[in-house]
């Protein structure tokens, strides 16, 4: 059972909870800044007191859940030096950069004006406390936009080149930065955190209107969360595939241990469920939809979808852990 336990395992296995732990804290932060910003906003504007108690009760849950992601983080950027050392002094030339701008232009940012959002009222013109309040805003999504380039180099690098010594050097910062997979990530990932405040908030909502409590501040809540998520909802749909289309181009065979397709072949289907076998090279009990995974990413119900045979098996990545986490990220998602 544990003969496969190595240290490279190991490794991915701990870095793996680690950033599953941590992800939970920015995907809601980077919504809920944003969503402050506008409640703030519509106090401004309306002079209305709901909005600023409803402010006032989340600004709190910001902190805390800003805090937390801070603290996990931290773990990770350790876990770069130790879990993966080699790798961090290959690429500490493109990703060490990426990475520090991240923590000088968005992290400094946020926690710098987080004091004035928690502890400002009554202490600062109400004008100054919203400009704070859309400073960790535009935090939370400069720290996005640095994390995200930083984890998009890696899928597809560009605008680099391999020293004698084995490292790796920087020639075009712009096509390191905005790489082919970036624009994509990117987008994804913020449109997600949006969802996720949107919904987030929606059931805190729900569940006050449910009880009877609160109901001024719960219709508020839940009102604005709907009017977010059936925007948002539809767009995330079309971003994904946009993001599909683009590793189809870039790491096709991803998208082929994504389907859990073996065979090169037209018209492909679509694998709702299966068990993806590497030994035998098939994915088996497989419920599938036909023509679906072709209509998908070729947009054409009989284009051709590349197999996983199509390449040797030193180069397929981990067929099961990718084929199960994208079925269940989309089964997340609807």
């Amino acid at each position: 059972m544990f003969e496969n336990l190595d240290a490279t395992l190991l490794a991915r296995l701990q870095f793996a909870f680690v950033i599953s732990f941590h992800i939970l804290f920015p995907a809601f932060t980077i919504g809920l800044a944003s969503w402050l910003a506008v409640l703030e906003w519509r106090w401004l504007r309306t002079d209305n007191p709901v909005y600023a108690e409803i402010y006032r009760m989340w600004v709190k849950i910001f902190a805390v859940t800003f805090g937390m992601g801070v603290v996990s983080g931290v773990v990770m950027s350790f876990q770069f030096g130790t879990n993966w050392s080699v790798f961090a002094d290959k690429g500490g030339n493109l990703l060490g950069p990426l990475l520090g701008y991240e923590v000088l232009t968005a992290f400094f940012l946020e926690a710098s004006f987080l004091g004035v959002m928690l502890f400002g009222w009554n202490r600062v013109r109400p004008r100054i406390h919203f400009a704070a309040t859309v400073i960790v805003a535009v935090g939370t999504l400069l720290s996005a936009f640095w994390i995200l380039s930083a984890n998009s180099w890696m899928q597809t690098p560009a605008g680099f080149r391999a020293g004698d010594d084995g490292l790796l050097y920087p020639t075009n910062w712009i096509e390191i930065i905005f790489n082919p997979s970036f624009p994509y990530r990117f987008a994804h990932m913020v449109t997600a955190a949006y969802l996720t405040t949107a919904f987030v908030v929606a059931g805190i909502g729900a569940f006050y209107l449910w009880r009877g409590r609160h109901v001024r501040h719960a219709r508020v809540m839940l009102g604005m969360a709907m009017i977010m998520a059936i925007f948002v909802a539809p767009m995330q749909l079309v971003l994904g595939d946009l993001h599909g289309l683009n590793t189809l181009e870039h790491q096709p065979v991803k998208v082929s241990a994504m389907e859990g397709l073996w065979e090169t072949q037209r018209g492909a289907p679509t694998l709702l469920f299966g068990w993806p076998d590497e030994e035998a090279e098939a994915t088996k009990f497989a419920l599938e939809i036909p023509k679906l995974s072709s209509l998908i990413l070729t947009h054409d119900l009989n284009g051709e979808v590349k197999g996983l045979k199509a390449w040797p098996r030193d180069e397929r990545p981990p067929v099961p852990w990718i084929f199960f986490s994208f079925r269940i990220m989309v089964g997340l998602g609807m």
